[in-house]
């Protein structure tokens, strides 16, 4: 299922840094996305992109969640800044083109503006990276 509310309400990432197709999940625990990967891709060469890629995808999945979490979509709101990776494992080193990347992102912990998100990234059903994220987000008044 396709989750109704648009990517871009929710990111302000736009064209080659958009890497989230679709929406399948929020709740207030956790957010899932889909990618496709495409040639269109950051990092893409030679039929694959490099799993480096996962981390702007987890950082992305994370911001779909704060913002739908702070209704963001409805109410216009700040933004967000990936503040640092407190850990990554990559367990493959590339991704081939047209492989259907399944992103989950969990908050593990908040304080302020200050959250800190885990990220897991399947293709098919195995697991090819695990990435903690610290997010810092900016509010208007």
């Amino acid at each position: 299922m396709t989750y109704p509310i648009a990517i871009e309400a929710l990111i302000p990432h736009r064209d080659r840094m958009k890497l989230i197709d679709e929406i399948t999940d929020i709740t207030e625990d956790q957010a899932i996305t889909r990618t496709v990967v495409s040639d269109r891709l950051p990092l893409y060469g030679k039929g694959y992109v490099d799993t480096l890629i996962i981390i702007e995808i987890v950082a992305q999945t994370a911001a779909v969640h704060i913002s739908w979490k702070k209704g963001i979509a409805r109410e216009g709101s700040g933004g967000g800044l990936l503040a640092g990776i407190k850990n990554a494992d990559f367990l493959v080193e590339r991704v081939p083109l047209h492989t259907i990347l399944t992103t989950t992102v969990k908050p593990l912990y908040s304080a302020a503006n200050y959250t800190v998100l885990e990220g897991t990234v399947q293709a098919d059903d195995a697991m090819i990276g695990r990435v903690e994220i610290q997010v810092i987000r900016f509010e208007n008044d």
